[in-house]
């Protein structure tokens, strides 16, 4: 964050708690949940937005941080890795694990996040609607075919 001094108070849901932050308007989603929450799981990545390591769920929606800025987030709730929880998120936490795809580990928040997204609304991809969900969900270590299993396994998981 900047030091402008131009800061308001903003309150914000995060994992189901309500917390009452200060900051600049402008400052990204990103930076209130690893700086401000310490929530730490959230991942920097290229802060652009296109590389996929800060996703959170916004609602429902799978969204980059980065590219949030605290001032237009409303009342909206946001989950983060470290607040996952439910069916959905035990079935794709159990994929990868049982997958281990893990390697490097830095998008791994962002990808399992996605994979939560997707699973919520289509409890059985198919592979091009997954490469569509992870499109611009970079892979460092291109645990490209991995992720895609493991998606179609967390899957088979929910369904049991």
């Amino acid at each position: 964050m900047s030091d402008s001094g131009w800061y308001m108070r903003f309150s914000i849901r995060v994992n189901g708690t309500v917390h009452r932050v200060e900051a600049e308007p402008d400052t990204p989603l990103l930076w209130i949940l690893r700086d401000v929450l310490g929530l730490t799981g959230t991942k920097y990545g290229c802060g652009t937005g296109d590389c996929g390591a800060c996703t959170v769920l916004v609602g429902s929606r799978p969204r980059r941080s980065c590219q949030l800025r605290i001032a237009r987030l409303g009342h909206a709730s946001i989950v983060t890795i470290e607040g996952i929880s439910g069916a959905v998120a035990d079935g794709v936490l159990k994929a990868w694990r049982e997958a281990d795809l893990s390697e490097c580990g830095y998008c791994q928040s962002g990808q399992i996040i996605t994979a939560i997204a997707l699973l919520t609304t289509n409890v059985q991809p198919s592979d091009r609607e997954i490469d569509q969900a992870f499109d611009g969900s970079i892979c460092r270590c291109t645990a490209y075919l991995g992720i895609r299993r493991a998606v179609h396994h967390a899957a088979n998981i929910i369904k049991r």
